[in-house]
């Protein structure tokens, strides 16, 4: 085969796979969404910003392969990568992902609690502890504050007898 025809097909081959990559990216996007919920601005900002990727992927790809010249069946490749992806992984990739990455952070958010429950346990003896305390403390300064009240009313009365 002639070099040149061997370079076009290696060509078309690295444009299935950058559409293969392509897809393979949004879908752990996808699974990212399902995992943590986001608002419609966060979603468009992901979307901008991956689009904004995939087109300095697609441009580095075009630049380095063919001289920056976009090719039709360059197009058509990726297209058939998404689609092969689409094809052969359909959502079970997403569904799967999603849950064992779900799965896996409620594992060690149980951890977590089991790990931080004793530090709890002291937080909330301490909370207790400081409320009592302040009640008391409550108490103190409204007897206070009656004794040096009824002290001045003495003083003055003391004061304007002489």
């Amino acid at each position: 085969m002639s070099q040149g025809i061997v370079q076009e097909i290696t060509f078309f081959l690295h444009s299935i796979l950058m559409g293969l990559v392509i897809t393979f990216a949004y879908d752990w996007i996808l699974i990212c969404r399902k995992l943590f919920k986001h608002g419609k601005f966060l979603i468009s900002m992901e979307d901008i910003i991956y689009w904004f990727m995939c087109g300095i992927g697609v441009f580095y790809m075009l630049y380095k392969e063919n001289n920056g010249v976009l090719r039709w069946f360059a197009v058509m490749g990726a297209a058939l990568g998404m689609l092969f992806y689409k094809v052969l992984v359909k959502n079970k990739f997403i569904y799967i992902m999603s849950t064992c990455l779900h799965k896996i952070m409620w594992f060690i958010y149980r951890v977590i609690q089991v790990v931080l429950k004793p530090g709890k346990c002291l937080f909330s003896a301490a909370r207790r502890c400081v409320r009592f305390a302040m009640k008391k403390l409550k108490k103190v300064k409204v007897f206070i504050k009656k004794r040096l009240t009824g002290f001045i009313k003495t003083l003055r009365m003391v004061l304007c007898k002489q």
